[in-house]
Parts: structure tokens; C-alpha cells; sequence
């Protein structure tokens, strides 16, 4: 199984990236918030967590080989939980994942049925089934810095979620602590560790 793919990213169209890498180049499908990554990366060497699965109708004897593309483990393991839902599955996923993941998380944690209806594919039904299976396992994905987002690629998701867990050790609850650690991060985007951060939540509330 391919967990991981580096090479140039020689092309990028809508649904996927073609990766050159030794003397192949490989098909990666992505969702539009991964495409969005990818865009000022044409012709620059990129490495992707992959995930495989197969398409197509088993019964028919006509199954495809395909790699779903992603820029960290994060947003890896958040696809796969999304995929686990019933009725949605790699298609579905691929097709609805328009926005960053903290955004959909984001939505999920704090029940807003409304907000995920507006992804392409996800209707009422389908919002409350993400919600009643997913919504306790949302908090650290909906922590993850938006790449999207001018300078949002400064402090290390590991970081992000190590500091999270932090506050929650401190007795903190689970929207107060992420509040205080975004809030962190606004502060001190470049923090390459949990204690900056956590001296950034420290010095916030003394100020305040």
C-alpha cells in the first residue's frame, strides 16, 4: 500500500494532481482544499499522504486502483473518518471536502447541520449522521491551522494539538481551550513549541 508520495507536481486540474516521481507519474485525486494547497506549488517538488482504495463495480470484474492525495497526516486521518460514515465513502467525500478541514470540523463539534449542508453532495440527513458519529472526535481537527489562509503555515499541527491536549489537563473545557490556543496562535504564528504557546495563552490572560 502507497502511504506516501514525493515528487514534482507537473500538473493540477480540478479533481487531481499528476505527480512526477523517478521514472512514473502517478494519478492522485484531491479534494478541492488540498487542490487550493497545491496551487502555487506547480513544477515544485511536493510529497503527499496518499490513501488507495479501489473503484468500481466488484460484481463487474472492473475495479481501478485509485490514490487519494493529502498534505499532512491530519488531514489524512480526518478524510478517512469522514469516509467511514454511513452513505458517504471516498466519492462522496472527495466530492464535498471544498473547505479546509478546521472549517468542517469546526461545524461538526458545534452541531451545525445548517453549515455542512452547504458542502455539494451532504443534505440534511446526511449532516445529522456526521454529526450524531463524528461530532466527539472533531475537537483536534477542528484546531488545525487553516492553509488557506495567508501565514497559517507557521505553527506545526503537532504543536497545535500537544497544546490543546494541554489545556485540557489543566481542567480547561473543550471550546475554551481551543479558543485560548487559536487565540495563541494568532499571537505567536511562528511558535515551534507546546511551552511557547502555552507562555502566549499565559501572558493573554494576565493582559486581559
Amino acid at each position: 500500500m502507497i502511504t506516501r508520495i514525493t515528487g514534482q507536481l507537473v500538473q493540477l486540474g480540478d479533481t487531481a494532481a499528476t505527480i512526477s516521481a523517478g521514472p512514473f507519474e502517478y494519478e492522485v485525486l484531491i479534494p478541492e482544499f488540498v487542490r487550493r494547497q497545491l496551487q502555487p506549488l506547480i513544477n515544485q517538488e511536493v510529497s503527499l499522504r496518499t490513501i488507495e482504495y479501489l473503484d468500481g463495480n466488484p460484481q463487474q470484474g472492473r475495479l481501478t486502483p485509485r490514490m487519494v492525495g493529502f498534505m499532512n497526516d491530519a488531514e489524512k486521518e480526518f478524510f478517512g473518518i469522514i469516509c467511514q460514515v454511513d452513505g458517504v465513502g471516498v466519492k462522496k467525500a472527495l466530492r464535498a471536502m471544498v473547505r479546509p478541514v478546521r472549517e468542517v470540523a469546526t461545524a461538526i463539534e458545534e452541531q451545525d447541520v445548517k453549515q455542512l449542508t452547504t458542502l455539494p453532495g451532504i443534505g440534511a440527513a446526511m449532516a445529522e449522521r456526521i454529526v450524531a458519529k463524528l461530532r466527539r472526535k472533531m475537537a483536534k481537527f477542528a484546531l488545525l491551522i487553516d492553509r488557506d489562509m495567508p501565514g497559517s503555515s507557521a505553527a506545526r499541527p503537532s504543536i497545535v494539538e500537544d497544546a490543546y491536549e494541554a489545556m485540557l489537563s489543566l481542567g480547561h473545557s473543550t471550546s475554551e481551550a481551543r479558543e485560548k490556543v487559536e487565540a495563541a496562535i494568532e499571537s505567536k504564528p511562528k511558535a515551534k513549541s507546546v511551552d511557547e504557546l502555552l507562555i502566549e495563552v499565559y501572558r493573554s490572560n494576565r493582559d486581559s
